[in-house]
């Protein structure tokens, strides 16, 4: 019966995590110029839990970073790691 239990826990679990919040979609806001001149696009990622996160793309679109207008440690080279990455934090 205890092998049972921890079964169907192990398969609730599973289930769970399948359902995590994921980009729906990535929506393009606006064109931004800095103070230091340096532009970067702003865009919305909306997540398939309801939430929305700002995403930056710097450099023509080769460096996406979460955050409208941040420029970290939070940067990928493709836009849908960024994007699965904002929705991860959201939930």
């Amino acid at each position: 019966m205890k092998k049972l239990i921890i079964i169907i826990g192990s398969s609730i679990l599973f289930s769970l995590s399948a359902f995590a919040a994921k980009p729906t979609s990535v929506k393009y806001v606006e064109d931004v110029v800095t103070g230091s001149e340096e532009i970067f696009s702003h865009y919305v990622v909306a997540c398939s839990d309801g939430k929305e996160g700002d995403v930056s793309a710097w450099d023509n679109r080769k460096l996406w970073c979460i955050g409208k207008g941040s420029k970290h440690d939070s940067c990928a080279k493709k836009q849908i790691k960024t994007a699965k990455q904002v929705c991860k934090n959201s939930s």
